[in-house]
Parts: structure tokens; sequence; C-alpha cells
């Protein structure tokens, strides 16, 4: 069976979560007093929501990359089976709840909840590297 919908419809979430961090990094910094294009105030920390709306932003970016060739390769390679497309979907679902935690949770402990959905999600892609290279290496 061909899973290929899964890994696609994965795909145009992420998407649309990056355009939703996005734009909530830039609204609530752009409301703040002093604001300075492209600059957060290096004395904030996790007690303000300008600091976790633009790491939490950040931090998706960071584990962009690995996702999206992961997901377009896979495609490309027809590795849809249903590992690789529940490893999508679980990062993407791990990713959502990362967001909302580090926005709702203004916490300096480590690890602290969003951490284990980072974990979860970091595993994920780790599983579809290893089944990529798997693919190309044995089939």
């Amino acid at each position: 069976m061909d899973y290929s919908a899964v890994i696609l419809v994965s795909l145009v979430l992420f998407a649309w979560m990056l355009v939703a961090q996005w734009f909530v990094a830039s609204t609530v910094k752009a409301r703040a007093d002093n604001a300075i294009p492209g600059k957060i105030d290096d004395n904030l920390s996790h007690d303000s929501f300008i600091f976790r709306a633009h790491r939490t932003f950040q931090n998706t970016l960071e584990n962009a990359p690995l996702y999206i060739v992961c997901a377009l390769v896979g495609l490309h390679l027809g590795v849809s089976g249903p590992i690789f497309a529940i490893a999508s979907a679980v990062f993407v679902a791990a990713r959502v709840i990362h967001m909302l935690l580090y926005y709702v949770i203004a916490t300096e402990s480590n690890p602290s909840p969003r951490s284990y959905f980072f974990m979860i999600g970091w595993l994920a892609n780790i599983v579809m590297l290893v089944l990529l290279t798997l693919e190309i290496l044995f089939f």
C-alpha cells in the first residue's frame, strides 16, 4: 500500500505551521515597545512571549531541512511505506505540540515538557533518515 498521501499532507501541514510560527513571532515582536526589525532584545528570556515565539520559530527552522529533505527524497524514491509515513506524521505532530508547549510554558528548566516532544520529533526524523539510507544502500 502507498502512503505517500500521508507524507504529502504532513509536508503541507508542516509548511502551514512554519507560516503560523513566523506570523506569531513577527507580530508579537513588532508590537513590542522599541522593536528593532531583525533583533531580539538580549535581555529577554523564557518569561517573555516574544522570546518564546522567536525561539519556537528558530527551533523549527533548525529542524526543517532534515525533515523536508527526508520527506521529499522519500517521495522521490518511492519510500512511502507505513513506517516512513507514520514517522513523517509523528514528526509534524511532535513539532506542533512542541510549539504549543513552548508558547504556554515559560520555564528555564531542562528538560522541560517541550523537550520530550522535541526528542520525539527528532527520533521520528532519524527513523526517516535510516529508512532512506537503507533504501539507497540495499534496494
